[in-house]
């Protein structure tokens, strides 16, 4: 079995690599792994690193390339399809990208597999697509309503992958996670950026009031999932894949500053709340869970405890990420 996995040297993806080639997913023992991704500023050839001599292949490429993409897609059993450009922030400074890698760069794919009658079409999104939730979960026939240029690119590109399926009769599935942590994490999404300035001495940003929620779930879990729906969701489905441990970003520094021993006086500083900033995002896992049988196996106080621990001790691997964005900024 061969499977074609886009932004496979990104924080999701690599997990999902490492985890397949290891023999993680004991369904697809034996398999072998394409991994084609750009390596823009958050992609990180390092991250697959334990896995290179694992039966990968690694292509440095851009999905919005349809000659590269349609050359390289026959053979592929299956696609599995995190790349994406995902920072809510730099979508609110310039949507271009965001539009031209997760629409466009998605009806790339959607084209090749289809050329090459690739079986499977794994699409991996995101909860933000549902936009805010006062109360409640989403489930998945709840009505997209995104509220920034990257969940609208991304709600784009999930129908766009469903109309395949109905237009064309591909194996599409489409997985909306909620807020994922763990290693490997790019240091400009929260939980790596507010651990390495603590880390440091650092102070961290807490955007406006810090009641805004959000669900969270270790990227093992996610990836797990994502296995589930690969294997057995089914055709044309959407399953939303959740951690189960909603916190406000405020209890979320509070319990960062216990793990990294710093004190909120110091080390807090409020920031202007974010245009169009989400209040509260809830995932229902119901569907997933009876259909699959995914289970969250990993709680949030050991998936930070683990994760907390990890950037204490891989600076190698995230020091020069951050002095490299300084650079840039």
């Amino acid at each position: 079995m061969r499977i074609l996995v886009t932004g496979g040297a990104g924080f999701i993806g690599s997990h999902y690599v490492r985890t397949l080639l290891s023999g993680g997913y004991p369904a697809f023992a034996g398999a072998t792994v394409t991994v084609l991704d750009k390596l823009t500023y958050s992609g990180n050839r390092a991250n697959l690193a334990p896995v290179e001599d694992g039966g990968l292949t690694f292509v440095e490429g851009d999905i919005c390339d349809a000659t590269l993409v349609g050359e390289l897609m026959p053979g592929h059993d299956a696609v599995v399809h995190f790349a994406a450009e995902s920072h809510v922030d730099r979508s609110i400074l310039g949507a271009g990208p965001f539009v031209t890698t997760n629409v466009l760069g998605t009806q790339v794919l959607l084209d090749a597999a289809r050329a090459a009658g690739v079986g499977r079409f794994l699409h991996v999104s995101t909860d933000e697509v549902y936009g805010s939730i006062d109360d409640g979960s989403w489930t998945e026939e709840w009505p997209l309503q995104p509220n920034s240029p990257y969940s609208a690119s991304k709600a784009g590109s999930d129908l766009l992958a469903l109309a395949y399926h109905r237009t064309h009769g591909m194996e599409v599935v489409v997985t909306r996670c909620s807020n994922n942590y763990g290693h490997y994490q790019f240091p400009e999404k929260v939980i790596p950026l507010f651990v390495t300035n603590l880390i440091d001495g650092a102070t961290v940003p807490l955007y406006g009031d810090g009641g805004n929620v959000r669900d969270w779930l270790h990227v093992s879990d996610h990836c797990a999932g994502i296995q589930l729906a690969l294997e057995k969701g089914r055709p044309g489905e959407v399953y939303n894949i959740g951690g189960g441990r909603e916190l406000t970003n405020r209890e979320l520094t509070e319990t960062l500053l216990a793990a990294t021993g710093r004190e909120w006086e110091s080390a807090v500083r409020y920031v202007e709340d974010r245009k169009g900033h989400d209040r509260r995002y809830s995932l229902s896992i119901d569907k997933i869970s009876n259909e699959l049988g995914y289970t969250p196996q990993i709680t949030f106080e050991r998936g930070i405890a683990e994760t907390v621990a990890w950037y204490q001790d891989n600076r190698a691997w995230w020091e020069p990420l951050k002095a490299r964005a300084a650079l840039n900024s």
